[in-house]
């Protein structure tokens, strides 16, 4: 009678200690001991109210004059190269970016053959729509020296006609990169921010502020948007893909079905 008052008196207790330390850190009803969902909800805990780190706003620091011209000053000294900033006498100031292209769609190049004759020429104007597209080299770079006036929407333009691309340029977007603390932060620039402003109050380091020119992404894709040549590419390598992928499909099932028969014969050879 003793004993069953003490296991009835130990299981009350381990059912309070139980809902008592549980309670408000996790909603799990179906676990192997209360124990185990007692340092599952409190490793959570701990993990939702890690400290987020925020990262730095550049856009809004106001340089004054001689805020500018000692950043130029502490930038110049920080680089190994002849990539320098110049402060000008009207107060404004030049100086490169480098921005890394990260775009998953193909681009559109112009017809590269010329018309060496009159008969070519005619031709040529009813093939005018004809572009030719293709996938840039991933992690292709490229420096721009700018003003500090020039603005994001410029520098988009400037890039697309450095490589001969036609897309309409409000296909693209220029993106701010940065990293602290091992996190990755990604801000789309507006039209109207100045680049160089950026790169001035960050420094030259690029893990401390990077750009990036990405695909405008505003939701789903506007099809509206893109030429018929364009669409007409872009269904050719949908086709190409879709033709590959189904090439690996059938020759994986064709390997395995192999080894089954094989399995088969072995197991029926008699002896």
């Amino acid at each position: 009678m003793a004993l069953k008052e003490a296991m009835e008196k130990n299981l009350s207790f381990e059912m309070t200690w139980g809902s008592t330390t549980s309670s408000g850190y996790c909603s799990q009803d179906d676990s192997d001991s209360e124990l185990e969902q007692f340092f599952t909800a409190r490793t959570s805990f701990i993990r939702v109210k890690r400290k987020k780190i925020e990262p730095i706003d550049w856009v809004k620091q106001v340089l004054s004059v001689g805020d500018i011209q000692q950043k130029v000053k502490e930038y110049n000294a920080q680089i190994n190269s002849n990539l320098y900033m110049v402060l000008n006498r009207d107060r404004s100031y030049t100086g490169f970016i480098r921005v890394l292209f990260k775009l998953t769609r193909p681009v559109s190049l112009p017809p590269a053959r010329k018309a060496s004759s009159p008969q070519e020429e005619g031709q040529q104007e009813g093939e005018i729509k004809h572009r030719t597209s293709f996938y840039l080299p991933k992690d292709t770079a490229k420096h721009l020296h700018i003003s500090s006036q020039t603005r994001a929407r410029e520098v988009i333009e400037a890039l697309l006609n450095k490589f001969t691309v036609v897309d309409n340029p409000a296909k693209f977007a220029l993106f701010e990169r940065s990293e602290r603390e091992n996190q990755i932060y990604l801000r789309k620039l507006s039209d109207d921010e100045r680049p160089l402003h950026l790169r001035l109050c960050a420094g030259p380091n690029e893990k401390v502020l990077s750009l990036v020119l990405k695909e405008n992404e505003t939701g789903e894709v506007n099809w509206d948007a893109f030429s018929f040549p364009e669409l007409r590419n872009f269904l050719r390598i949908l086709q190409r893909e879709e033709e590959e992928h189904v090439r690996q499909i059938v020759k994986r099932y064709a390997l395995a079905r192999d080894r089954m028969k094989e399995a088969m014969a072995s197991i029926t050879t008699p002896g």
